[in-house]
């Protein structure tokens, strides 16, 4: 019974059948709801859905200084910024209910991300027409992942700081992750520590390795999982 005990004692651990998505934003009329949860069928194709938060990443949980933690935003942009950490916290915060699909074939639904609009920071930097693309680099030993800017600049994209109401937990990527949910995971990079906005795709870590440059869960029979699939 110890092994039960503990899993259903873990607050990640959901009890409860997923939300409808009028539900949620029927109940907290600010949400942003994102689109996917609208969908009749919410799990993407070859996609199971988990009731816990699994941990997975390329290194394991880096030791973050919080004190010195900076996110720099560069770039194709008009005004180049950097925010320490308790400046970024003061930005005008959205909530976002999202699904959450890891390419590694599990899905966590029903989530809520609240943090900075990425809409928002790109405002504040800037953003030239000519920026196509966006790296994201972490603190995760140098760690990169790239995405097609209109992905990053969906309604639903956020720089989180809380999961579900409370602080995002380090080996979930706090202090604060990247949120895409209209892309796989991977795509949704922990530690982040940085944007970089460029005109051409530039591969991150998974990508390098193989990984889709663009990463959408709905996309073919069995979602933009790897690039080799459509060789």
């Amino acid at each position: 019974m110890s092994f039960l005990n503990n899993l259903t004692g873990n607050p990640d651990y959901q009890r409860a059948e997923p939300r409808p998505a009028d539900e949620v934003a029927a109940a907290e009329p600010e949400i942003i709801v994102s689109p996917d949860t609208r969908r009749g069928r919410r799990l993407p194709p070859g996609q199971s859905r988990t009731k816990k938060w699994p941990v997975l990443d390329a290194h394991g949980t880096p030791e973050i200084d919080l004190a010195a933690w900076r996110f720099e935003v560069d770039g194709l942009v008009e005004n180049p910024q950097a925010w320490a950490l308790d400046e970024f916290m003061q930005l005008p915060a959205v909530k976002v209910y999202a699904d959450f699909h890891c390419v590694t074939r599990w899905s966590r639904l029903d989530n809520v991300w609240s943090g900075v609009s990425a809409r928002e920071l790109a405002k504040r930097v800037g953003l030239k027409a000519e920026a196509k693309f966006v790296v994201a680099s972490a603190y995760d030993y140098g760690w990169t992942t790239n995405l097609p800017v209109e992905y990053f600049l969906a309604e639903d994209s956020l720089l989180a700081w809380s999961h579900d109401g409370r602080p995002i937990p380090p080996e979930h990527g706090g202090p604060v992750r990247l949120v895409v949910p209209r892309l796989y995971a991977w795509k949704s990079a922990k530690w982040i520590k940085g944007l970089t906005f460029l005109a051409e795709d530039r591969a991150g870590f998974w990508e390098e390795g193989g990984y889709h440059m663009r990463g959408v869960p709905w996309e073919g029979r069995d979602g933009e999982r790897f690039r080799w699939e459509e060789e």
